[in-house]
């Protein structure tokens, strides 16, 4: 029989065995403690910030057990925590994930958070784009930063809009976002925008091979791109001015395929953003820029 124990001895123990196992930490944290920790409290139904008398309590019994197959999981199988619990964090805010979407992890949160300062003015951003949206977690943060702003998200598929809707719903901007299954701007028409937001799938196929096997239990197809990861970032570069209004600014994470990009377009003006929580690979564009790019 299971023994119980307390929410805080299994998070110990957890920690230990998730240190043992050597894991790979890339989906919202970073170290054993804080993956035991996450992934315990929200499997037990408690709130990150409960009082240590919830903290000590001896875990039910089915609970104790059901944590624990998760944990069995997370070590055997590599399945990363945000799959195991259906739960991810992005902006500070909680969304449902499965294995149909990218676990959020983009370090556009702390851009949407900062309302894009100093680089666009919070007064002239009515109307937002997020091309590739997965989760939804995009559009729905920058719809709590930008409650004036109009959002469109689009996405080519339909399991992700099905996720990206149930977290537009949940979060209640289901009159605010609107989905589009499109492939980048081609169901949008002539529509155009002040800020276009894109984390589209942009990992090489050599590096896709490196990966961690945590890595593997995301869609593919949400990370991989061919042309060394550049394909769909070549065509939103070519297509996008079209979509921006004047002063309107492009805003596209690319990741470890930066220098890859530099050396595709050597003379584009790219504002490559430093980020105090962490990440690189994310870079601004204007109107203009695009404009005055010779293709």
């Amino acid at each position: 029989m299971t023994k119980s124990i307390s929410v805080r001895d299994l998070i110990q123990r957890t920690e230990k065995q998730f240190s043992e196992a050597e894991l790979f930490y890339g989906h919202g944290t970073d170290n054993a403690l804080d993956e035991a920790f996450y992934l315990v409290m929200v499997a037990a139904g408690l709130e990150f910030d409960c009082s240590d008398e919830a903290l000590d309590t001896p875990l039910k019994r089915e609970i104790l057990m059901h944590i624990e197959s998760l944990i069995d999981k997370r070590i055997n199988q590599r399945i990363p925590v945000a799959y195991l619990v259906n739960q991810a964090w992005f902006a500070g805010r909680a969304f449902y994930v499965d294995e149909r979407v990218l676990i959020p992890r983009s370090p556009f949160a702390e851009l949407i958070t900062s309302q894009f300062m100093p680089w666009l003015s919070f007064n002239n951003v009515n109307s937002i784009l997020d091309i590739g949206t997965g989760s939804g977690c995009i559009p729905v943060a920058c719809a709590y930063e930008f409650p004036h702003a109009a959002i469109d998200a689009v996405d080519i598929d339909d399991d992700a809009l099905a996720v990206a809707k149930e977290n537009i719903n949940k979060h209640g901007f289901n009159k605010r976002i609107h989905l589009y299954k499109s492939n980048l701007f081609e169901q949008l028409d002539s529509k155009k925008y002040d800020l276009i937001i894109s984390n589209p799938p942009y990992v090489g196929h050599n590096e896709m091979q490196s990966l961690p096997a945590e890595y593997t239990h995301e869609p593919g197809h949400a990370l991989e791109a061919s042309d060394n990861g550049l394909e769909l970032v070549g065509q939103i570069l070519r297509q996008a001015s079209a979509h921006l209004n004047d002063d309107g600014v492009l805003a596209v994470e690319v990741g470890n395929s930066m220098n890859a990009l530099i050396e595709s377009y050597p003379d584009m003006p790219f504002i490559w953003l430093e980020f105090e929580r962490g990440g690189e690979g994310v870079f601004l564009l204007n109107k203009t820029d695009l404009e005055e790019y010779q293709f």
